[in-house]
């Protein structure tokens, strides 16, 4: 009886189905995807030189054009080229798809360098809050950087307290509020007043909390406006006096579509305030991503995360021959 009332599952019409949820893109994935720009100003000529068949002069120097194109800066790009001429020779290289290997190995062996984490494990138990400073340009992503690095350190265990030390910027302060209520951290803040103060409290707030990691957001300053940049150098040594062993980090955010203007403004910042790492964000919006091989040869700086989208996870620890590997992928 009501028999006719029971449905076999291949009856259930396909709308009501349930729905299955989007596959989440790898990493590795969104990283290629993020560089397709810059991957495709590479590799188009790239593919038109070595479909020629042969290596020659006149190859090698469209190569460097390609190159300098791709704003690898011309330091690096002579570099890349002298080594890779010495191994055509030296390994007897006739192949165009062996010279791209060649390219990409050696590409790779400049970026390495590079490659180094950050490591929140100094300073000891007694010594926290490990106290991180960023700076940079306004709309080079520091506040949204602040926000995915916040909840990265809370994935991984740590607590997390926020210094909104932009006072001259009502909405970076406010932006870093919503990332704060967000993510549930704590943001010290002031409608007004003095940067450095702000800091200096939040680091006193850490430490009564018992917080792992204080990230300090600071205003963003044009590499010419001195008067500005030694606000900046003010926070620092303010810092300094909170802890003598701070700040444990300094990381410049640098927007990537600005090209080649980024060793200008990595050199300016690490003279008013040591920078000791980079976060490189915006890799999907430019075809500009050879600048990090600029940076590896005219001022090495450890690159600790890269930004290639405005999601969460978005923003990854650098790794050499993963982000080579998604700049020469088909």
């Amino acid at each position: 009886m009501f028999g006719f009332l029971k449905k076999n599952a291949a009856d259930t019409p396909p709308a009501a189905a349930e729905k299955v949820a989007p596959t989440r893109l790898s990493w590795a994935e969104r990283l290629k995807a993020g560089l397709s720009r810059t991957r495709a100003a590479l590799n188009t000529p790239l593919g038109e030189l070595f479909a020629r068949g042969k290596i020659d002069e006149e190859l090698l120097e469209e190569l460097e054009s390609t190159l300098l194109m791709a704003d690898c800066g011309i330091d690096a790009t002579e570099w890349l080229l002298t080594e890779l001429r010495a191994k055509v020779k030296k390994e007897r290289i006739e192949s165009p798809v062996a010279l791209r290997e060649a390219l990409i190995e050696l590409l790779t062996r400049l970026l390495t360098p590079l490659e180094q984490p950050l490591d929140l494990s100094h300073p000891s138990q007694n010594q926290r809050p490990y106290i991180i400073m960023l700076a940079g340009v306004n709309g080079a992503g520091k506040t949204t950087s602040i926000g995915k690095l916040a909840k990265r350190f809370q994935q991984e265990g740590h607590g997390v307290l926020l210094a909104a030390g932009d006072t001259f910027r009502a909405a970076a302060r406010e932006q870093l509020t919503e990332w704060g209520r967000r993510n549930d951290v704590t943001v010290i803040a002031q409608e007004s007043g003095d940067p450095a103060a702000v800091v200096f409290d939040a680091i006193s707030a850490a430490r009564a909390r018992g917080i792992d990691v204080m990230i300090a957001d600071t205003a963003g300053r044009l590499p010419t406006q001195l008067n500005l940049m030694e606000e900046i150098a003010k926070v620092r040594r303010v810092i300094q006096k909170a802890e003598p062993t701070g700040p444990h980090e300094v990381l410049l955010v640098l927007d990537a579509n600005i090209g080649q203007n980024a060793i200008a403004q990595v050199k300016a910042f690490d003279k008013a305030i040591k920078v000791t790492g980079l976060i490189v964000t915006k890799l999907d919006g430019t075809a500009k991503g050879g600048v990090l091989a600029a940076i590896a040869r005219q001022c090495p700086k450890p690159v600790r995360f890269i930004g290639i989208g405005e999601g969460i996870d978005d923003l990854q620890p650098f790794r050499a021959r993963e982000f080579v590997e998604a700049l020469f992928g088909q």
